[in-house]
């Protein structure tokens, strides 16, 4: 089972910069897709009905903000929209697809950078989704858990980590949390694979931050321990353009 994560960063701009073309191409049995800004009745059928592929969209509130799209060429036995806390719910980041062997999370983490506010919504979003994750695991549920996690783990993660150390992203409470989830049995699969530097998944866009490289790693798959066995790839698409995240995936066998 191929899986593909990716922050379009606005579906309709997107729609414009090749997503069909790129679409078309990858083979994978589900893509998730973060940022969308898009409610699904202001889209045409060019990106919610795509041969082979049933679509479901999560939108908060707000239009033209957050928003998350799971597509599956096999029908989730249940679909979930929102993980139960209103206070995040309302924004529309989570999207829960359940299937036989795994549920699986399609999540736009909240950005801390605006303020403190933000930052305080951030981490209690991390704590109540961990929270609820837990109480899964519980039952029995394994979970494979993709999107823009929004912080870069370790100093590995991002080109500049001395100077961003003060910056949400790469705030020490940040990382600790993400500490904090490896601990408790949540696996980074691109990090089974691959050790070396220089692999981003987010640049900036005003200083041209991509052509010289100067990223952070900060969309992943994360699963649970149990699955780690069964996960064969995970990598990073720097080459597909069209966003300033570029998609991450993950291979996963039964």
């Amino acid at each position: 089972m191929k899986l593909i994560s990716w922050n379009v960063n606005g579906v309709r701009a997107v729609q414009k910069k090749g997503f069909q073309e790129w679409f078309r191409g990858h083979g994978a049995d589900v893509v998730c897709l973060q940022e969308t800004k898009a409610h699904k009745e202001q889209l045409d059928e060019t990106v919610t009905h795509l041969p082979g592929y049933e679509s479901y969209w999560c939108s908060g509130e707000k239009k033209g903000y957050s928003g998350v799209a799971t597509y599956v060429r096999q029908k989730p036995l249940a679909t979930k929209y929102g993980f139960g806390v209103p206070e995040f719910d309302r924004e529309g980041r989570v999207l829960i697809t359940t299937f036989t062997e795994f549920d699986l999370y399609n999540i736009y983490f909240p950005n801390g950078k605006r303020d403190q506010l933000r930052l305080d919504y951030k981490l209690g979003f991390y704590e109540a989704i961990l929270d609820h994750w837990q109480q899964e695991r519980k039952k029995g549920k394994s979970l494979v858990i993709c999107g823009d996690y929004n912080t870069a783990h370790h100093e590995i993660d991002l080109a500049r980590p001395k100077d961003n150390e003060k910056i949400s992203g790469f705030l020490k409470i940040e990382r600790d949390w993400m500490d904090k989830i490896v601990e408790l049995g949540y696996v980074d699969s691109f990090r089974i694979f691959n050790q070396q530097p220089g692999h981003y998944s987010w640049w900036d866009q005003l200083t041209r931050a991509r052509e010289r490289n100067t990223g952070w790693r900060i969309d992943y798959f994360f699963v649970t321990e149990e699955l780690r066995k069964r996960v064969t790839n995970g990598w990073i698409s720097p080459e597909v353009m069209g966003s300033d995240h570029c998609p991450v995936g993950l291979e996963i066998c039964y």
